[in-house]
């Protein structure tokens, strides 16, 4: 025990320090526009703050129908560390709500819930308008609209520079097209988990946008408009943060206790594995030279998943090879037969290495 204390205070540094994906703050702090006046209008933004959280942590729109989050719509004070107001523009509420008491509440709910290990996005969005295209950039005025929808539907994203050489990579060909490549390749430098392309333009007096997300091999692809270029920013970023949730959700009663073992560790590599590993209850069983076997609660697909945001490999676990069977000794008369030890249990588990 002295050892894994040692360990935990002396990773408490470098938690998060090799990782790509990224660790969300302010998961748990909503920021609702007030539409209206008076304590009323306060009470209606609060209760959509609590719908926007719910959305954060499930990725499922149906949830907010859940009796749970009924039941704390019409009294939210009950998860609610403080509420603050920010004078704008636009006048807002600003709720903090408590991380402990509102996962208790949602998973006696029955709902799966998404922890704040989320893949990092790289965000490729291209504006068409009468004056031309424009390509956001990191530090650009343009960008803050994007940054403030991915912080609203619980999403870390990243920006390119959008220098010269990028603008001529990221054109409305590329970013609708099928193939990522170019687009990889312009990316590599900013190393984020996934990369996110839109083109949006103005019609009718709305913006619409085509996206396209790659998350490793995989693609999801969609359309969506608002009625500026903020409120379409939030409504994409909410169509990914759908998308994204279920490869990472942990749902009560639909998982199980099963091993998880993990070759190459290291002090820094320990505190990265503990931070991913802690929506799934480690329990760390064996240490083993720089191999460490830990009991989790989880469901393994969603395991992968997440162990793959912190580009850990998968290793096959090799079949147990079938044991001969012993031979039966044979007992001298009025001599019990020593019982025959039991063959050792297999690993059954999730094999992993860095």
């Amino acid at each position: 025990m002295r050892f894994l204390n040692y360990l935990a205070v002396v990773c408490i540094g470098l938690i998060g320090a090799t990782a790509q994906a990224e660790t969300v703050s302010g998961l748990y702090q909503v920021r609702e526009p007030v539409d209206g006046q008076g304590s009323e209008a306060r009470t209606q933004a609060t209760a959509k703050a609590l719908d926007t959280l719910v959305l954060r942590l499930t990725g499922d729109a149906k949830a907010t129908q859940n009796p749970a989050v009924v039941a704390l719509r019409k009294d939210p004070q009950q998860i609610v560390n403080q509420v603050g107001s920010d004078a704008g523009p636009p006048e807002s509420v600003v709720v903090e709500f408590d991380p402990g008491s509102t996962e208790r509440a949602l998973r006696q709910g029955g709902l799966a819930l998404w922890g704040s290990n989320r893949p990092s996005i790289l965000g490729w969005w291209l504006y068409d308008s009468v004056e031309g295209s424009s390509l956001v950039g990191d530090g650009q005025s343009s960008a803050e609209p994007l940054r403030r929808a991915a912080q609203h539907r619980g999403l870390p994203l990243r920006l390119p520079l959008a220098d010269l050489q990028e603008q001529l990579v990221a054109n409305a060909k590329q970013l609708e097209g099928n193939d990522p490549a170019p687009l990889r390749e312009a990316s590599e430098r900013y190393g984020a988990d996934a990369l996110l392309a839109v083109h949006a333009h103005e019609a009718d007096g709305k913006w619409q946008g085509k996206w396209q997300l790659w998350l490793g091999e995989q693609r999801e692809q969609g359309t969506a408009e608002g009625a500026d270029q903020a409120a379409l920013a939030d409504a994409v970023m909410l169509a990914i943060s759908t998308r994204l949730a279920p490869r990472y959700v942990t749902r009560p009663g639909a998982s199980s206790d099963l091993q998880v073992q993990v070759q190459g560790m290291n002090l820094q590599r320990y505190a990265e594995l503990l931070r991913v590993l802690e929506p799934y209850g480690p329990r760390l069983q064996m240490a083993d030279g720089d191999t460490l076997t830990y009991t989790v609660t989880g469901n393994r697909e969603q395991l992968r998943a997440q162990l793959g945001l912190a580009h850990l490999q998968e290793v096959p676990v090799d079949p147990a090879p079938a044991a001969a069977p012993a031979p039966v000794a044979e007992a001298a008369p009025g001599q019990a037969v020593a019982p025959q030890a039991a063959a050792p249990k297999p690993f059954d588990g999730l094999r992993f290495r860095w």
